[in-house]
């Protein structure tokens, strides 16, 4: 044999490999939770962060989803974006399904991410996809969180939903985020109660924190599409090599953020050791 052949049919052996791993991983969730504390909470509850399910089902009708939230028995349901893909003629059923199964049983509270934002931007490349989603979201008992915030007494946390302009998603480059615009947008936090802010982008952490935001679930990331030992995830939706942001618990002064690395794919169907997440958070005072 010579040594072209050998390095030819590793290169091969390699990339079957990788190919399993995407078609196992592109099919599988695993169950990641986390720990929050703080002493402003008036009780302990127990929450499931969902985020870019990307109309992803796992079993029909989302059963296998299902059981393991129900396994969890959580207490809320938070939704950091993109339940369904901005795509013109794609179904949101998946997502309005699982949605609606959730809604009977728990309260759920719903955060937009760039796909739900950008059906509503540009009517003329999704014809009425947005309307028509918006309709179906409107027959469930969701919170829609735009711009939007709603307190829960029980547990003195005060949730903020913040719908980012697209200038904030750029695919390539960083918009600077003013001091300012999480105030216009959100209003000022009120510092006695958790404030946890559902917003979908994850690079904006620092600015969340300065913010005000107690706690803050975000997605967008997927991980980094393949996640490596040491390195972690490979690359943001931005294009950036090896994001700060990809997935886990992050601190920034006296905030923290739960960055979920979704439960779908979108236009690159790919996940490469780094299987869908389905996330707990235990709320501790």
């Amino acid at each position: 044999m010579t040594v072209s052949f050998i390095a030819s049919a590793a290169i091969v052996l390699v990339m079957l490999f990788l190919i399993i791993i995407m078609l196992i991983d592109g099919n599988r969730f695993v169950v990641r939770e986390y720990y929050y504390m703080a002493p402003q909470l008036k009780k302990s509850a127990k929450v499931i962060l969902l985020s870019d399910l990307h109309n992803k089902s796992y079993g029909q009708n989302n059963q296998v989803l299902l059981r393991a939230i129900e396994k969890a028995a959580p207490d809320y349901i938070l939704v950091a974006g993109d339940m369904l893909t901005a795509a013109k003629g794609q179904s949101f059923r998946p997502a309005i399904e699982l949605l609606q199964a959730l809604a009977e049983k728990y309260p759920v509270y719903y955060g937009n991410g760039n796909h739900e934002y950008r059906i509503s931007l540009y009517p003329q490349q999704y014809g009425t996809l947005h309307e028509d989603y918006e309709r179906a979201l409107g027959k469930l008992p969701v919170q829609r969180l735009i711009n939007q915030h709603v307190y829960l007494p029980e547990l003195n946390v005060q949730i903020y939903g913040l719908n980012m302009d697209r200038i904030y998603y750029k695919r390539f480059g960083r918009n600077k985020m003013s001091g300012e615009y999480l105030n216009e947008t959100l209003g000022k936090p009120d510092r006695d109660r958790v404030n946890l802010l559902i917003a979908h982008n994850p690079e904006y952490f620092k600015e969340y924190a300065a913010w005000g935001a107690d706690l803050v679930v975000a997605g967008h990331v997927h991980g980094g599409i393949m996640r490596l030992p040491f390195l972690g995830g490979v690359i943001s939706p931005r294009f950036r090599l090896f994001p700060e942001y990809d997935g886990g618990l992050f601190t920034e002064k006296k905030s923290t953020m739960i960055l979920s690395r979704g439960l779908g794919t979108h236009t690159l169907p790919i996940r490469i050791f780094n299987p869908g997440e389905l996330v707990v958070i235990y709320l501790r005072h």
